[in-house]
C-alpha cells in the first residue's frame, strides 16, 4: 500500500495521485477514489478534480468502513460498517446472491466489489447471513467472517425483524398474527398446508398502519423466518401484497413488489451492543397509501 504523500504544489487530486504512486495501476487508483479509500487530510475524498494545496497529506485507508448512505451501483446503499458486518438498504429487483442467469447484478457481487476495492486479486470478501427476495428492498445483513456469519445465524430467531407492505384490500383487525404451516417443498412458491413432514410452522405479527380506499398499509414482525412467509400469510388472509402476482395479487401501481425490510434489531456478534437500524418505506410504495 503507497505511503501518505504531504503535497508541495497546488494540484487536482487525481492527477497529483497518478504523479506520486506512478507504479500503481491507474484503474487500481481510479476505484480506491470510487470506494472512498483515498483521504486529504483525514478525510475521504471521491472527486477526481478535487484541488489540493501545500501542505495537504494524501492517503490511502488500508482498514476503512463506508460512511453512512455510501452508495454503490444498481442503487444500493451501505448503511453501516465497521470490522465484523455490514448493512445494506437494497433496492427491489436485486438478487440477494447469484444466480444460473445472473452472476454480477447480486447484493453479493457489489458487495465482495467494494470491500475489495475493485481489485478481484485482493482476499477480502462478505458472507450472506440471510436473503431478501429479488423483488423485496431494504435492510440486509452480511457479515466480513465466516465465524461472524456462524454467530449471528446461530441467533438469528432472536433478532427483530420488521417489514412494511403495501397490501390490496383491508385486514379485518387492526392488528393480530397470521400462523399457519407451510410447504416449501416446491421451487417456484410456498404454500400453507396441513402440518406434516414437509412443513415448518410459520408466526407473522401483523399491525395495520393506514387503511385505504382500495390499499393498506401494513407493518409485520417475523416471529419465524420461512421462505415467503410474509407474501403467503397476506395472500391467505386475502390481502395479497401489490405487485405479487405470484400469491394472487390483481393490482400493480408501483410497478414492483410492496414490500419493504423496514427494522433490523439484533445483538453485536463481537461487541455485544445492541444495533438498531431502520429504513423507511420507499416513496414509491408510501405514496400509494
Amino acid at each position: 500500500m503507497p505511503k501518505p504523500s504531504t503535497v508541495q504544489e497546488p494540484a487536482e487530486l487525481l492527477a497529483y495521485l497518478f504523479a506520486i504512486w506512478p507504479d500503481t495501476k491507474k484503474t487500481q487508483i481510479r476505484n480506491w477514489l470510487k470506494f472512498k479509500a483515498v483521504t486529504v487530510n483525514g478525510k475521504p475524498v471521491t472527486q477526481f478534480d478535487h484541488p489540493l494545496q501545500p501542505g495537504d497529506v494524501v492517503a490511502i485507508r488500508t482498514e476503512r468502513f463506508a460512511e453512512p448512505k455510501t452508495r454503490l451501483r444498481f442503487g444500493m446503499r451501505v448503511v453501516f460498517e465497521d470490522a465484523a458486518i455490514i448493512l445494506i438498504e437494497k433496492p427491489s429487483g436485486l438478487l440477494s446472491m447469484s444466480s444460473e442467469s445472473e452472476s454480477e447484478k447480486t447484493a453479493y457481487f457489489l458487495l465482495t466489489d467494494y470491500v475489495r476495492r475493485g481489485d478481484p486479486l485482493r482476499d477480502e470478501r462478505v458472507f450472506i447471513v440471510h436473503r431478501l427476495d429479488r423483488e423485496t428492498s431494504g435492510l440486509m445483513l452480511f457479515a466480513k467472517t465466516e465465524e461472524v456469519k456462524r454467530a449471528l445465524q446461530t441467533g438469528w430467531e432472536q433478532v427483530e425483524k420488521c417489514y412494511e407492505a403495501i397490501v390490496e384490500g383491508s385486514l379485518r383487525l387492526d392488528a393480530g398474527v397470521f400462523e399457519s404451516d407451510l410447504d416449501e417443498s416446491s421451487v417456484l412458491f410456498t404454500r400453507s398446508a396441513p402440518a406434516s413432514d414437509k412443513t415448518r410452522h410459520a408466526i407473522t405479527k401483523y399491525r395495520v398502519l393506514k387503511r385505504g380506499e382500495r390499499l393498506s398499509r401494513v407493518e409485520l414482525s417475523l416471529v419465524t423466518g420461512r421462505r415467503h412467509q410474509i407474501r403467503v400469510h397476506l395472500a391467505d388472509a386475502g390481502c395479497p401484497i401489490i405487485g405479487d402476482v405470484k400469491y394472487h395479487a390483481k393490482t400493480d401501481p408501483a410497478n414492483r413488489l410492496g414490500l419493504h425490510s423496514c427494522l433490523m434489531r439484533f445483538v453485536h456478534p463481537t461487541t455485544g451492543e445492541e444495533m438498531k437500524f431502520e429504513s423507511p418505506l420507499p416513496h414509491d410504495l408510501a405514496r400509494l397509501v
